[in-house]
């Protein structure tokens, strides 16, 4: 390492997949951060190598691993970012001891169990986790209505019924979205995620229109959309009527583009 990486300071990233990580590197070096990253086999995309300081690779659950990398890099912050596939969670986990441990201790294997139980291991080795919105605050969804299109008094009731289910389903960690029309649930999220709920509902409702609402869920940084910017626009092809979103904690990779394309298709998006 040189004498001018020395004088940095080292952040770490924790990558999943999609294209936050490397959005979140980029944004860190252009601050003047060394970043290291330990990525995820089979989920972090490996042209994460380019637009980092330093990276190594993992397999799902390899907890030792993971901090080992980060303590020998000198981290002493690091952030988390990008998506894992939960069905890959109970498919393709391959534990090292810590992370064997780690598993042995938790009582319910849901999002935030997890990320709470990594978080503490982490701090115990003198490593924080902090917001990977830091880099990228530009990211994050103002509050209002973000379309030339305002919902109707349908679409909003709409709106704000999905609102209270998907507060539920974040509070019992079960998933961050819910789609409904004249008030009654077409689909909620799961195991499968947002995408694969959004074309289980479309396919099975082909003729029909809702609208849409997803929140962070409690005790979560944010919306969990930071792994798969299409999720936006994903959501507004499905041509329904209306997108509720979360304002402050739901990250929107390319504003502009999901903007002007539901102008395009005269949807809704309203940011709670």
């Amino acid at each position: 390492m040189t004498r001018k990486a020395q004088d940095k300071e080292t952040l770490g990233l924790i990558a999943g997949g999609g294209a936050f990580p490397l959005m979140v590197a980029e944004a860190a070096r252009e601050k003047g951060f060394r970043v290291v990253a330990v990525a995820h086999v089979g989920e972090t995309d490996p042209l994460l190598a380019e637009k980092v300081d330093e990276l190594a690779w993992v397999k799902l659950g390899q907890l030792g691993h993971l901090i080992k990398v980060l303590k020998k890099a000198g981290v002493t912050k690091t952030v988390m970012a990008g998506s894992i596939n939960k069905k890959k969670m109970f498919e393709n986990v391959r534990p090292d001891l810590r992370g064997l441990t780690l598993m042995s201790k938790l009582a319910i294997f849901h999002d935030d169990d997890i990320l709470r139980a990594v978080a503490g291991e982490l701090g115990r080795e003198g490593i924080d986790i902090v917001s990977s919105a830091e880099h990228l605050p530009e990211l994050l969804a103002p509050r209002g209505n973000l379309t030339r299109k305002k919902p109707n008094k349908e679409e909003r009731e709409d709106v704000e019924f999905g609102w209270k289910i998907a507060k539920e389903l974040g509070r019992l960690d079960i998933g961050q979205c819910v789609v409904v029309r004249k008030k009654t649930v077409l689909a909620l999220e799961a195991i499968e995620g947002t995408n694969e709920t959004s074309s289980e509902e479309e396919s099975s409702q082909r003729k029909r229109r809702g609208c849409k609402s997803e929140q962070a869920e409690p005790g979560s940084p944010f919306r969990r959309a930071d792994g798969r910017p299409g999720n936006r626009s994903g959501d507004v092809a499905g041509q329904r009527l209306g997108l509720g979103i979360e304002a402050g904690k739901t990250l929107i990779f390319d504003k502009h583009a999901t903007i002007s394309y539901a102008d395009r298709l005269n949807i809704a998006i309203l940011s709670l």
